[in-house]
Order: C-alpha cells, then sequence, then structure tokens
C-alpha cells in the first residue's frame, strides 16, 4: 500500500509558494491510517520503548496510537501554560523567532526509553526541542518516527546518529 496516495497538496497555503501536505485523508483512512501506525511499531518493536512523546497536535494523534502498540506510555508536549503540573521547557528555533515546548517534569526519568514521534520533519527544530525534553529528563531516545520528511530541508541533521524512520519522503 502506497501511503502517498493518502497525502493531499495543496498549494499556497498557509503563504503563496508553499504546498501543505495534508495527511488528513491517511487520518480518516482506516486502512491508511493502520498501515503508518502498524509500520513504525514494527521498525521499533525490538527497542524496548517505555515512552512515546509526541507535541501537539498532530504528534497527538501519532504517539497516542504508537504508545499503544508498543505497550508504551504517552508523554504530550505542549505549548507553554497548556500543561497542569510543574513542567520542564526546550526553546527551539522557527523561521522568524522561537518557539517553546514544555512537558510534566515527572513525565519520564532516568531508565526511560522514548520514542519521538510527529507527523512531519521539516528543519528539525521541533524533533531536536523534543530530544532535549528527553535527555533533560534523564531518558534516552531511541528514536525518531514520521509520516513524512521533507528532504530538501536536511531537518535530520540536527537529530544525530538516532534511528530515524519517514514513512514518505519529499525531495
Amino acid at each position: 500500500m502506497n501511503l502517498e496516495q493518502y497525502i493531499r497538496d495543496i498549494p499556497d497555503f498557509p503563504q503563496e509558494g508553499v504546498i501543505f501536505k495534508d495527511i488528513t485523508p491517511l487520518l480518516a483512512s482506516p486502512e491508511g491510517f493502520r498501515r503508518a501506525i502498524d509500520t513504525i511499531t514494527a521498525e521499533f518493536a525490538d527497542a524496548g520503548i517505555t515512552k512515546v512523546l509526541g507535541a501537539e497536535a498532530r504528534g497527538f494523534i501519532f504517539g497516542g496510537a504508537l504508545a499503544y502498540k508498543l505497550g508504551a506510555g504517552f508523554v504530550p508536549a505542549r505549548k507553554p501554560g497548556k500543561l497542569p503540573w510543574k513542567t520542564t521547557s526546550a526553546e527551539y528555533a522557527l523561521e522568524y523567532g522561537t518557539d517553546t515546548l514544555e512537558i510534566h517534569q515527572d513525565a519520564m526519568g532516568p531508565g526511560d526509553r522514548v520514542l519521538i514521534v510527529d507527523d512531519v520533519l521539516a528543519t528539525g527544530g521541533t524533533a531536536a526541542a523534543k530530544n532535549m525534553l528527553v535527555t533533560s529528563a534523564g531518558a534516552e531516545t531511541m528514536g525518531f518516527a514520521f509520516l513524512i520528511e521533507l528532504d530538501f530541508l536536511n531537518g535530520r541533521e540536527k537529530l544525530g546518529e538516532k534511528r530515524i524512520i519517514s514513512l514518505i519522503h519529499v525531495i
């Protein structure tokens, strides 16, 4: 099954010149969504994953399903002020400025083996920030999983030597 068939290109969104990769057709397809989750699960089944970390919002969709399939806990990474407990934060660069993600301080710790997941790997800034959250908690990042990777942005260069899988590559 070719997962690319479930990705819709939206030209000039959110701004002119950008081709947005819309994943909602994949999410709406029981076969497509199942195939994506099962493929990532198979890639990390032997990694001893204890936690899956995903950032809002689409990272929650993939992360929750993967945590269930891997028998792991799910750690939500959110924008500042959205989590009700004591948090740890990581700041990352955007094209014009910075942003921040937070997790609860007690969400993971030493001995946890973490899979970081998201829908798209672009420049790598968000994924690198999630990796900082994992390492600052004393846990170990076992790898990264993405539905789509925008290869031309070279985001994986920011992620080091960790295992990285992307189901769809946009060259």
